[in-house]
């Protein structure tokens, strides 16, 4: 167990997200509309 703590942990390379997949996320959150009717809900994704 001692050897399994003292270990130095793996540094992570940090993850940046492209323009691209950001400009996707959000133009496709501002496109979905989440509609509830009665005790349904329905997504639509208007284009």
């Amino acid at each position: 167990m001692a050897k399994i703590y003292s270990k130095k942990a793996l540094s992570s390379a940090k993850m940046l997200p492209k323009k691209e997949t950001i400009s996707f996320i959000l133009n496709y959150s501002k496109a979905l509309n989440i509609m509830k009717i009665g005790n349904r809900n329905f997504e639509i994704i208007a284009n």
